[in-house]
């Protein structure tokens, strides 16, 4: 039978295994019988509150089962689940979920103040549905509906899942991930990270995330366990992995780096590890060493990025280990099944030569329908002929492996998390000691990239490092706010007028392996 609809994956598990553990998150666990039963329900509920399909609900809470019960609910109803990144501020909350149109909210116990707080910024919500905690009133909302599919039948091309990504413009863009988008990328994902129907896959990274949803998905369709984190606490996170005998988990650089922290983690128990994966920023070498010490089990790299769905490259354990070509621990991998890679000149659209530098250009199934609400923006990404343009500057070798060499749109990467320098450009702009402000990402040994700040005061201005930080750090996520301040007479650009943020970065970078 021919897969067209992500309900299909989990459908096949609850006729073939109904009482076969399929979810499990802190003390609570489903089968794969009961598993259904709330998705059906949940999918009953959005009908009865009168969503319709095309409609968009939204959920900000941490880790939690139910935001996949929502996306997964949302595929049978038409609707779209809009994950919301809960460490975002209020202002970039509200932006999101008034720029989803969002007529339903669920929001984790801890977080129902602010929506409160952003409520009267979003006209389009009409109900929010607390998650959890002692006012919970999810299961409440499962309960009271029958559990019947709705009648719609999405199709192929129809977005269940919107997850969104800043842009070079500062505004975070959602990018619409379809039936036919996530599951090609299921499947090219299962069959890279050897996915099996014992498998016990750990969702550690947040579901507002490809490496949290998309990795969901994975165990989903072979009919594995999957085993919910809310939080990545290291010490906790190590003892599940060998309490509940996890075979698969994802994890940002960062994380492995607080793992090497544990003080007895060279000792811990991980015989039943089959597949280590990173990705969501480079590996900085000398880390990657310790892991490959530390942890004797195959480790996976991704390349990946929301509007593709997740992966779409991969570096495999044999990769990682292989004495001849120590050189490609610095690249991304090879293409998954289904995927084409090619490199361009970002002026011409050319396509270059083998090891040429240019912008990465990906064909593949897997990519988004488009932008949510922005149709320039998705036609200067995604091309009519089906290639899709990363923004991401690199080359292949003669063998097929991705390198990464730097970033088309100045991206900077801390701690896995993706912040566009325009964005916090914006913030810092409005601070009136400023006159002029240029973002760039530096080394950090904790999160692989920090954000900095280079500004010109404004004339008879005096500007504070301190100030200017705590200016920011009220109006961005703690992560998107700069960590550092320099203060120079004047941004150096060229001819045109442009920053040249390469060489505000070349001080910073001199001597690395790998300047991302």
């Amino acid at each position: 039978m021919t897969v067209t609809h992500i309900a299909d994956l989990w459908r096949r598990w609850e006729r073939e295994a109904p009482d076969r553990e399929a979810v499990r998150s802190e003390d609570r666990s489903w089968t794969w019988a009961e598993w259904g039963d709330r998705v059906r329900r949940a999918a009953s509920a959005q009908a009865a509150a009168g969503l319709r399909p095309g409609d968009r609900v939204a959920f900000l809470d941490k880790n939690h089962p139910a935001c996949l019960e929502t996306t997964l609910a949302c595929a049978l109803t038409g609707t779209a689940n809009a994950v919301v990144n809960f460490r975002l501020s209020p202002d970039e909350i509200a932006y999101i979920l008034d720029d989803a149109k969002a007529r339903l909210a669920f929001v984790g116990a801890e977080f129902a103040p602010l929506i409160e707080e952003v409520r009267a910024k979003v006209p389009t919500l009409e109900r929010v549905v607390v998650v959890g905690g002692d006012a919970d009133q999810y299961e409440a909302w499962l309960a009271g509906a029958e559990p019947v599919e709705p009648e719609h039948r999405a199709g192929p091309d129809d977005c269940f899942l919107q997850l969104y990504t800043s842009g070079t413009t500062g505004f975070p863009k959602g990018a619409m991930l379809t039936h036919r988008s996530l599951l090609a990328h299921t499947a090219a994902a299962s069959a890279a990270f050897a996915f099996t129907g014992d498998c016990v896959n750990m969702v550690a990274m947040p579901l507002f995330h490809v490496g949290g949803s998309s990795w969901a998905l994975n165990s989903m369709s072979v009919g594995g366990r999957t085993l919910v984190v809310r939080d990545v606490a290291p010490d906790a996170v190590l003892d599940q992995i060998s309490a509940e005998r996890v075979t698969h988990a994802f994890f940002v650089p960062a994380v492995y780096g607080f793992f090497l922290q544990v003080t007895d983690v060279a000792e811990r128990d991980y015989s039943s590890l089959r597949c280590l994966g990173y990705g969501g920023a480079p590996m900085p070498p000398p880390l990657m060493r310790r892991c490959l010490e530390t942890f004797p089990v195959d480790f996976y790299q991704v390349y990946g990025m929301t509007e593709l769905s997740g992966v779409f490259c991969v570096l495999d354990p044999a990769d990682h280990r292989d004495t001849a070509h120590p050189e490609r621990l610095l690249s991304a991998g090879r293409p998954v099944a289904g995927a084409e890679v090619k490199v361009v000149d970002p002026r011409t659209l050319a396509e270059v030569p083998t090891g040429t530098l240019g912008e990465i250009w990906v064909r593949s199934d897997q990519h988004m329908a488009g932008y949510w609400g922005r149709p320039e923006a998705t036609g200067e990404t995604l091309r009519a002929d089906g290639w899709l343009r990363t923004g991401d500057a690199g080359r292949l070798d003669e063998d097929g492996y991705v390198f990464l060499e730097d970033r088309v749109k100045d991206m900077v990467i801390s701690g896995g998390e993706n912040v566009y320098p325009a964005e916090v450009e914006r913030v810092v702009g409005e601070h009136p000691a400023v006159a002029e402000v240029a973002v760039i990402g530096v080394p950090d040994e904790k999160w692989g990239e920090a954000v900095k700040a280079v500004v010109v005061a404004s004339p008879e201005a005096t500007l504070d490092e301190a100030d200017l930080i705590a200016f920011c750090r009220r109006r961005l996520a703690g992560y998107k706010t700069p960590k550092s301040v320099d203060v120079v007479e004047a941004l150096p650009r060229n001819p045109t007028g442009k920053v040249l943020k390469r060489l505000l970065r070349q001080p910073y970078w001199a001597g690395r392996e790998r300047q991302l």
